[in-house]
């Protein structure tokens, strides 16, 4: 008998969740308790994905993991049995509350105590990720649920004096809190001290989480219920979302109304560069040191870019926002549903007297033929295919077809990289799509040289690796990847996409020319080998700000010159 290695038996429990997870979609809805459910708990299981822990404890409830995926799901969702996933169906225009998480940009509702709606624009990867999370919510509850019972399925007295605390009956107050963290960590399994600090990690967010006391309530009650009474938890899928996933219906939306700016604004036969990436370090870099001038006193871009950056600065990023608009910068109004906002910047009004010294053009600009900077926001995985590939098709109004003049694709993001640390920056030559045997070669127009100028940050380039979800890599995946002849510098979740809609656009529908600039550049939100270092440790904070800048500043000398 053939043994599998741990890395090949990781890639077929991914591998086996996304076709699981697919018969369930088509079918409509499951039970995470059914059979289906708790295949994907299995897989999930035999994965252990790096960014939750000690998923695969038995006895410890993963407290990073609990922050990471409450931050990406709905607050209240740890309270109800039944989640619909929905297309945009109008429930925008309820009177149902919506409720946007903190870390994802998404719509949901709550229609009930016992039902919770969550809208799905950014196609299947968005599933996935969402379903992802939700499998390891039920696997963390049935943790809570064994602590929460005695050997006879009765209550032990942490979990009655939780549900007092919960409900109300017991006020938590600075006497008692003590106590109540130490009731927490024995249901949580965990130890005093690891529980407190993830209740202030949740504490930091609490108008958009209900708080760890609660959370774990709910999840264990919801368990229990299930156990006890038959109170199935069930997730479906709408017949409206089951229909339009896949037909580009936000993305043409999203394109359509890109070009009718472009065009109303004249901008629409001017030479066009877009750009994927935040949307503050394009419109700093133009015009930060203008808007700022009288302000402060800083000379320094990089150093100007941390102040900004300053959580307590509000009034200088307004400032900047401001100067932009009345520079000309126009912002396209997010009404498609992909929750990608624009910016365009016409590179004619850009003052180069007060740009950074890193970024001064060569020469005078036409202005009638200035370049036309197009921003836009970050897409979602498979969303990166859908927005780029209807971006790059001719503008069709009123019978005319109006061909774009794109002249480069640059993306710039955050990744995780498998050969540095957090802060590094990787440079791709070709983006590997995980669990396909798809991989797509780039002519990169961003070159290690291109930073030699660069102090005090480390460069890697390589291929990357384009994977199905960020919450389900594991160590053995990723060292295969690295250390095969794969020789993978990092990974992230779009290139492949981008650059599948990119080659389809330039090199067979010729809806863009042959030899379109492409640029990638990605900065180290995380590395996944490295123990607490996974994006469920944290925020990269201020170490995330040369990085961004260092990319960006050569992606527009690169356009300006």
């Amino acid at each position: 008998m053939i043994e599998l290695t741990r890395a090949q038996a990781s890639r077929a429990a991914i591998e086996r969740m996304y076709v699981v997870m697919r018969h369930l979609f088509i079918r409509g809805h499951y039970k995470p308790g059914g059979a289906s459910g708790r295949a994907i708990m299995q897989d999930l299981l035999i994965l252990q994905p790096e960014i939750y822990g000690t998923l695969a404890d038995p006895q410890k409830v993963d407290l990073n993991g609990l922050v990471y995926v409450f931050d990406r799901l709905p607050k209240g969702i740890e309270e109800t049995r039944y989640i619909k996933l929905t297309s945009e169906e109008g429930y925008e225009k309820s009177s149902f509350e919506k409720i946007i998480p903190h870390a994802r940009r998404r719509n949901c509702y709550r229609i009930d105590e016992e039902q919770m709606f969550i809208e799905i624009t950014r196609g299947r990867s968005e599933i996935y990720d969402i379903l992802t999370h939700l499998t390891f919510i039920y696997i963390e509850a049935q943790k809570i649920k064994e602590h929460a019972e005695d050997e006879k399925g009765n209550p032990v007295r942490e979990w009655v004096q939780l549900e007092k605390i919960v409900t109300g009956e017991e006020e938590l107050s600075p006497q008692n809190e003590e106590v109540a963290f130490t009731y927490l960590a024995t249901l949580l399994g965990q130890t005093y001290k690891e529980t407190k600090n993830a209740h202030q990690r949740f504490v930091q967010n609490h108008d958009k989480n209900n708080g760890l006391f609660h959370i774990v309530y709910w999840m264990g009650k919801l368990a229990i219920d299930e156990a006890q009474k038959g109170d199935a938890r069930v997730i479906s899928f709408s017949p409206t979302l089951r229909e339009r996933i896949g037909h580009h219906i936000y993305g043409d939306r999203w394109a359509t109304r890109i070009k009718k700016v472009l065009s109303d604004h004249q901008l629409i036969h001017r030479p066009i560069h877009i750009i994927s990436a935040n949307l503050h370090s394009v419109m700093n870099s133009f015009y930060a040191k203008e808007a700022l001038s009288s302000d402060v006193n800083e000379k320094d871009f990089d150093k100007l870019m941390e102040m900004v950056s300053q959580p307590e600065n509000g009034h200088l990023r307004d400032n900047i926002r401001k100067k932009a608009f009345d520079k000309g910068m126009i912002q396209v109004t997010e009404d498609s549903g992909t929750n990608i906002s624009v910016q365009i910047f016409d590179t004619a009004f850009i003052n180069d007297a007060q740009l950074p010294k890193a970024l001064k053009p060569e020469k005078k600009r036409d202005k009638k033929n200035a370049p036309i900077i197009l921003v836009m926001d970050y897409a979602f995985g498979e969303q990166a295919f859908e927005t780029m590939d209807e971006l790059l098709k001719p503008y069709i109004n009123e019978g005319l077809n109006i061909p774009l003049d794109i002249q480069s694709v640059s993306i710039m993001g955050k990744a995780g990289i498998l050969k540095g640390n957090k802060g590094d920056i990787m440079i791709p030559t070709a983006h590997v799509f995980e669990g396909t045997a798809d991989n797509y070669p780039v002519e990169n127009d961003l070159k290690l040289e291109d930073f030699k100028d660069v102090d005090d940050l480390n460069f890697v380039d390589g291929p990357m690796i384009s994977v199905l979800g960020t919450s389900l890599q594991n160590k053995d995946i990723l060292k295969f990847f690295k250390d095969s002849s794969w020789g993978a510098i990092g990974l992230e979740m779009e290139g492949a996409h981008y650059q599948k809609a990119i080659q389809g656009a330039s090199k067979i529908r010729n809806n863009i020319k042959k030899d379109v600039k492409v640029r990638y550049a990605y900065y180290a939100s995380d590395n996944p080998l490295i123990t607490g270092s996974t994006l469920a440790n944290g925020s990269l904070g201020l170490t995330g700000v040369k990085p961004t800048y260092a990319i960006t500043l050569k992606i527009l000398d690169k356009i300006l010159n």
